[in-house]
């Protein structure tokens, strides 16, 4: 039934990206707000700036920037124009586009996505009856144990009353509680430890299934790496210095919204300079941005603009650029070339540590990314992964997740993504990063309620301590009950011991103690791993 609720919550965050109503465009060129439900194919439809794009569909009207990254984990906002491809759910950027609607209701790229998410939840939740068979196993040997003993009992002479107690005191010897309390008290114990130190456990089978582990997928975007913009070079290309370049893109940059005006800006900030004003500013659509200041003319523009102005730059450092997918956007100061600035998408700073420490840990570490060959390579090598997959399309994050599998690895996935939700169920692991969407958390099996990629290994350290104890109290259990029973039957019976009801209960009773007491040992030596390293401990 958790499996269950869990699809459907799945289901129900990915109903949420898209919006409640949308702007049809009429004949006379008014527009009027609509259920997305009444929305058809043909329709057109205005998205304004900020708003979620309703539907799939082609945009016949404007430029703007999308933000995909929730759906197809590329990193970065994609420019688009007339003819381009949108997609529902999709978040637009700058400028109001007007889309004409090609695919509605199951047949559009969101919907996909839930059918996986669906498909995948029912084939998992098939396999959550196992325990209820065990519990019922455990409970048919105590009470067949209890009248096989009245049975002996009577056939060997003995009179109703000896041999009724013997049979309930081997029914209070073998309830199960140690036995049945074994494994779920311990893994209560460590989901508190795991939920006071930020990672939340939501199936604790699969929680027990990561001391196991053979490999660590990532997403790439939002997990391994920050998906914001950051200023990675600035190569200056005249005069200037690289500090007086980002003081000018930056009283430029801090005019504008965009995600990579937003980068520059940060980056300023973070290197404590400041920036004059600037006036005039206008919006270069899809080629950039223009202003004055200090009595210059400033421009940040894409490579396109230079080539639309005929304007030649040459730098041996643009070919390492481009190498490593890093975004180029160019610093022109009254028409010249002043500098090029290359970004990227931040890799975290604990991405590295996180890496080093399962390595460390006989885990091999993946990365998993819709970006470019070029980007998730050049992560790659920074963060010393074993393997990663680049260009994946988001329909293909679970094929690759299968792949790695029959690799005979275990595999968990851990991601933030609507994409990366099929990935984090076909995993024998799914984390989901606690800032992501609310789809991947309700696909995953373990969030991280910080998005520090380190706490994957505070996970995997507790789920091995935890199976530690596990085995501790079951060999306890085990053994307590391979004693106590035949003691219970009578066996002693020759020899003057027996057992009656009251002192079983007093000895099935200590087991139980005993077990508990064991349980909460776990958490003396507090999280095995980095959860406690940001002070959550």
């Amino acid at each position: 039934m958790k499996s269950v609720l869990g699809a459907s919550g799945a289901l129900e965050a990915l109903v949420r990206l898209l919006p409640a109503e949308a702007h049809r465009v009429q004949s006379d060129g008014n527009t009027e707000d609509i259920p997305v439900s009444d929305v058809a194919p043909g329709d057109r439809i205005l998205v304004k700036p900020g708003e979620r794009v309703p539907t799939d569909g082609i945009i016949v009207s404007g430029q703007t920037s999308l933000d995909e990254s929730m759906l197809t984990g590329e990193s970065k906002p994609v420019e688009k124009g007339e003819g381009a491809e949108a997609i529902g759910g999709s978040v637009n950027g700058e400028g109001a586009i007007t889309l004409e609607v090609k695919k509605t209701g199951g047949q559009t790229y969101l919907a996909q996505v839930m059918d996986m998410v669906r498909k995948a939840q029912e084939s998992r939740s098939r396999s959550q009856d196992l325990a209820n068979r065990a519990a019922v196993w455990l409970t048919a040997i105590a009470l067949g144990g209890g009248f096989a003993t009245l049975f002996v009992w009577l056939t060997l002479g003995r009179d109703f009353a000896f041999a009724m107690e013997r049979a309930v005191t081997v029914m209070v010897i073998a309830c199960p509680h140690a036995l049945g309390l074994a494994v779920p008290l311990v893994v209560a114990v460590s989901t508190s430890m795991s939920a006071s130190h930020g990672l939340l456990i939501r199936d604790r089978a699969a929680f027990e299934r990561a001391r196991n582990l053979g490999a660590v997928v990532f997403d790439k975007t939002g997990t391994l790496t920050e998906g914001r913009f950051g200023v990675s070079d600035i190569v200056p290309l005249g005069e200037l210095d690289e500090t007086a370049c980002l003081r000018l893109a930056a009283a430029l940059e801090s005019q504008s919204e965009h995600p990579i005006a937003a980068g520059i800006v940060r980056t300023a900030k973070e290197r404590q300079l400041e920036w004059p004003q600037a006036s005039d500013f206008k919006n270069l659509t899809g080629r950039g941005a223009q202003a004055v200041v200090e009595g210059r003319e400033i421009k940040m523009v894409s490579p396109g603009y230079l080539r639309e102005q005929g304007i030649q730059v040459q730098h041996p450092k643009l070919e390492a650029l481009a190498a490593e997918g890093k975004t180029t956007i160019f610093l022109l100061v009254d028409g010249r070339a002043a500098a090029v600035f290359g970004l990227a998408d931040v890799v975290r700073p604990e991405s590295k540590a996180a890496i080093a420490r399962l390595k460390a840990m006989g885990i091999q570490c993946m990365m998993l990314t819709g970006d470019s060959q070029a980007v998730a390579q050049t992560v790659s090598r920074q963060l010393d992964l074993d393997d990663f997959f680049a260009e994946v399309l988001p329909e293909q994050k679970a094929e690759k997740i299968r792949e790695v599998k029959a690799r005979g690895l275990t595999v968990a996935m851990v991601g933030d993504g609507v994409n990366d939700a099929p990935a984090l169920v076909e995993s024998d692991l799914g984390v989901a990063i606690g800032a992501g969407t609310d789809v991947a958390i309700e696909a995953a099996d373990i969030v991280l309620v910080s998005n520090n990629p380190e706490d994957v290994a505070a996970i995997l350290g507790l789920s091995r301590k935890t199976y530690g104890k596990m085995v501790q109290n079951l060999i306890w259990a085990t053994g307590y009950n391979a004693f106590a029973i035949p003691l219970a039957a009578g066996v002693a019976a020759p020899w003057g011991l027996l057992l009656t009801p009251a002192v079983g209960a007093v000895l099935m009773s200590a087991s139980t103690v005993i077990v508990a007491i064991n349980a909460k040992l776990l958490g003396r030596g507090g999280m095995p791993a980095a959860a406690h390293a940001e002070g959550r401990s």
